[in-house]
């Protein structure tokens, strides 16, 4: 048996449950309070209306609920839901086959609706307001326009990037609602709530720990505990306490701040080589490694919320925060 490992019981039988860890109501989902209430009260009119409810998009950092809620919404108004993306949607006609398969109050879902091709974009555009779907048949002088009623539906968009979402899309979304990043507490309940689904002990300074290092994003707050878990499997009793939490996320190189190693190779390599700052994000994702997206969606809004870091006209720049938390000389 390899040394500092110990030997595992026999596993117990697993019991016929579904371990979704997505919640399947409003009353269930932690955090977005205000989102939430208002929601409650969309969705609530619509069905005394008995009409569908209007177009929803959702913005916001990835893991937020995005998904979530547009799942929890068709849920509460008793329809079904048809999830697509926008890359997934390549040309017109596969938008419309999926529209033309939904039925009565039925939610169409796409995420990264931002990437979606502008052909398929303006397809969109009379569904969404008269539901009718204009399509093309034939080529040439042989080619006529044919309209097709749709059932009345209900498109909810989600997209991290609400800035490349083109104005006449955007302004046909009667609902727009941006999910913010959740505080240590929000996350510390979502964490207590997920291990009970996963049958796993959890301590309220284990998940408050957990959650403090989780970048205020509740599936990364699943991840980390998945992981802590496996950590007081094998090294522990399989109870997650305070300590073994810290231990387990420091085995995993996450910070206190919940700054990964990229994080800070991302400060440290901007306060070695650039002196701070400024520099433009293509030469630090060069000095990196990586690339510039994933720079700027995944590392970047997050050193800039927690106070590290500063966009500027000239580039990049590392605040006194940074110089501190990383113990280095300003």
């Amino acid at each position: 048996m390899t040394a500092g490992f110990k030997k595992l019981p026999e596993p117990a039988p697993v019991p016929a449950q579904d371990e979704s860890i997505r919640p399947r109501s409003l009353e269930d989902f932690i955090g977005q309070d205000e989102l939430r209430a208002n929601l409650r009260v969309y969705l609530e009119a619509a069905r005394e209306r008995g009409k569908a409810l209007d177009h929803t998009l959702f913005y916001g950092n990835p893991g937020l609920g995005k998904t979530t809620l547009a799942q929890i919404m068709a849920a509460e108004l008793g329809v079904n839901v048809v999830c697509s993306s926008g890359p997934v949607l390549e040309r017109s006609g596969d938008l419309a086959a999926i529209l033309t398969n939904l039925g009565r109050h039925d939610i169409l879902f796409v995420d990264e609706i931002h990437r979606m091709p502008v052909v398929v974009e303006e397809v969109l555009y009379p569904a969404m307001e008269d539901f009718k779907l204009d399509l093309v048949i034939g080529q040439g002088p042989a080619a006529r326009t044919v309209k097709i009623d749709l059932e009345p539906f209900t498109l909810v968009g989600a997209t991290t990037r609400m800035g490349l979402l083109s104005s006449p899309l955007r302004d046909r979304f009667g609902i727009v609602a941006r999910l913010e990043y959740y505080n240590p507490a929000e996350l510390a309940r979502v964490v207590r709530r997920t291990a009970a689904i996963l049958n796993v002990h959890v301590s309220e300074n284990g998940a408050l720990e957990i959650g403090r290092r989780s970048r205020g994003t509740p599936r990364i707050a699943n991840r980390l505990l998945r992981r802590v878990r496996d950590f007081a499997l094998v090294h522990g009793n399989g109870r997650i306490t305070a300590e073994q939490a810290v231990q387990a996320l420091e085995r995993m190189e996450v910070d206190e701040n919940g700054l990964d190693q990229m994080d800070r190779k991302f400060l440290t390599v901007l306060i070695e080589h650039y002196d701070g700052g400024p520099v433009g994000i293509k030469t630090l994702a060069a000095a990196c490694s990586e690339d510039v997206r994933t720079l700027e969606d995944i590392y970047e809004p997050y050193l800039i919320q927690c106070g590290f870091l500063k966009r500027t006209p000239r580039g990049r720049m590392a605040t006194g925060k940074a110089y501190a938390h990383l113990k280095m000389l300003a």
